[in-house]
């Protein structure tokens, strides 16, 4: 197992006046906010969408469209991200007066990711005149050729990285191409999409269209929701960009003005509306939606977005509950398997474990795999491929790769094909995930290659788990009260951690809640503040030994139960 280590987060001196009580004035500046003005969410704090390169002739082309009554298409990813997106352009042009818009998302397990030039042959028996891509097609060379070759215009949105050779759409629209100046690179796909639609809008103010055309213009606020769905679920960096189109996606989900299709989500997770916060888009409302892409067909996730009916809403939503089941029965099996496989290797010592590993079962569930490389990721910290066939008989294998933070693993990807040219048949991502293919008769070949293009990536040496804490929590802030800030405060996630405190607390009582998890009362050291907390997932040693001094990483957390709110610790590690 990895070696934990703790580390403060580091604060500027002075620490800025903020007018908050000390901790949370302590909390936002080790996160960088140092002025009122990071406390802001109001939506004229956005950046201006005229700030992101290539909206003006993606924004004629989408005009030209809706004056000709062209038929226009929309193309998206097979995750949440992809969902989001697609239906928010489809929603949106719809209600700007688009004649003709649908949706088309590959089926991964048939056509593989993004808009190929199979998926142009699907996309053409509906004889568009515009393809939009959405959260994808900066790596589409083939597809957008073969788009143009039969006629078809393509406006390209997506946020992933671009490679050497980009498509030659009619219009491109990615704040991380090449030369882009927009200030924030880490727009989700959606988020790309709604700048989109921000932009659109605007010119056909301008234009006087939605009054010639007698059509109400749409308030775009009414699609944030969907915005920070699918960009909490992407695991993209909350800077103060996507912290504003978060926090306002929430406020609306608070105050009960969501789309029917996201109240439908939040009821069949269990979750309440009026305490929503961003970490229910990560853990049960994302996963869910993913599970229409992992399992079956993403269209029933969109069209649950889309829908505009409660009861249908529902009834999709309970569809994609029931997909999701799927999903963790399969991941179950799959985990407990590469478990198995890990365990012979976990017996040769940390020192011995390969720097990368690379897991393979022709059986393996491909939509799941890269579920379990994240699942394994994180138990060995270590970058993890989990590969499984392309379908049945087939030669070809497909990989889902999830990296540590020391490690970009598209970087690595793209050193093993300099490497070795032709051994890798498609690949692409970001620095903590991506995805590939390859022929598995070359899977010992590309484990020996990825192997070594880790180890110079890592100069050789494996980096222990480090976990950034808020330090030490004072007595005077276990309460209620302080828990409750710290949830509302800010839309935490990705690259704007949730807080956590490290301490010594000893164990007063413990009881098992499932399989896995414990429910526990603790005392805190030098104090006589007794505190219920619950460890998810804890397998090492069990049952914990009452009566003895834990060393925890935490968060504080309220616990509503029976109407009831009650402070309650969410441990995150047991050190």
């Amino acid at each position: 197992m990895p070696t934990l280590t703790l580390k403060q987060r580091p604060l500027p001196q002075p620490l800025p006046d903020l007018g908050l009580p000390p901790l949370l004035t302590r909390i936002l500046a080790a996160r960088k906010i140092t002025s009122n003005r990071g406390l802001s969410y109001s939506l004229q704090d956005l950046l201006p969408p005229s700030d992101l390169g290539g909206m003006s002739a993606a924004v004629a082309l989408l005009v030209t469209a809706l004056t000709e009554r062209q038929r226009i298409l929309i193309v998206g990813d097979f995750d949440a991200d992809g969902a989001t997106s697609s239906a928010l352009a489809v929603a949106a042009l719809r209600a700007m007066g688009a004649a003709f818009v649908d949706f088309l998302v590959p089926n991964r397990f048939e056509f593989g990711y993004g808009l190929t030039p199979e998926i142009v042959a699907v996309a053409a028996k509906k004889k568009p005149d515009l393809l939009i891509t959405v959260d994808n097609g900066v790596s589409s060379i083939e597809g957008v050729a073969a788009a143009q070759a039969l006629g078809i215009k393509v406006l390209v949105t997506d946020h992933h990285l671009p490679g050497v050779q980009l498509p030659t759409a009619e219009a491109m629209v990615n704040p991380n191409l090449h030369g882009e100046t927009f200030a924030s690179k880490n727009l989700a796909g959606v988020g790309v999409a709604f700048y989109l639609m921000m932009a659109l809008r605007a010119e056909l103010r301008s234009q006087n269209w939605f009054v010639e055309q007698n059509i109400l213009e749409p308030n775009l606020a009414s699609y944030l929701d969907l915005v920070a769905l699918g960009t909490v679920a992407d695991l993209v960096t909350l800077d103060q960009n996507n912290r504003i189109l978060v926090q306002q996606g929430l406020q609306r989900i608070r105050s009960g003005v969501c789309r029917p299709g996201i109240a439908a989500l939040i009821e069949v997770s269990g979750r309440t509306a009026g305490r929503f916060v961003s970490s229910d888009f990560a853990f049960a409302l994302g996963p869910r939606i993913n599970a229409a892409g992992r399992i079956d067909d993403m269209s029933v996730g969109i069209n649950c977005l889309l829908s505009d009916d409660h009861e249908e809403a529902l009834a999709l939503a309970q569809q994609l509950d029931g997909l999701n089941r799927e999903r963790r029965s399969i991941e179950a099996e799959m985990q407990g398997e590469a478990e198995g496989v890990l365990e012979s290797l976990k017996n040769l010592g940390r020192k011995e474990l390969p720097s990368g590993l690379c897991l393979f079962q022709p059986h393996w569930h491909q939509g799941v795999i890269g579920i379990v490389a994240g699942r394994v990721k994180d138990q060995l910290h270590r970058p993890v491929i989990v590969f499984a066939a392309q379908e049945e008989g087939s030669e070809v294998i497909k990989g889902s790769a999830r990296s540590i933070p020391d490690l970009h693993i598209r970087d690595v990807l793209a050193s093993v094909a300099s490497a070795h040219p032709k051994l890798i048949l498609t690949f692409g991502g970001h620095a903590m995930a991506a995805g590939l293919s390859l022929l598995e008769k070359n899977l010992a070949l590309f484990r020996q290659a990825f192997t070594e293009q880790v180890e110079i990536a890592l100069a050789g040496r494996m980096p222990d788990r480090e976990i950034l804490t808020d330090g030490v929590l004072q007595a005077e802030d276990f309460n209620l009260e302080r828990a409750e800030q710290l949830r509302n405060l800010m839309p935490w996630g990705q690259g704007f951690e949730v807080p956590l405190f490290e301490g010594r607390f000893e164990l007063l009582e413990q009881r098992r809640v499932g399989d896995k998890h414990w429910k526990m009362q603790l005392q805190a050291e030098g104090s006589f503040i007794l505190v219920d907390a619950i460890l998810f997932n804890y397998e090492a040693e069990l049952p914990l030994k009452e009566d003895i001094w834990l060393d925890l990483v935490y968060q504080l957390d309220v616990n509503f139960f029976r109407g009831k709110k009650s402070l309650q610790l969410l441990i995150e590690a047991v050190v």
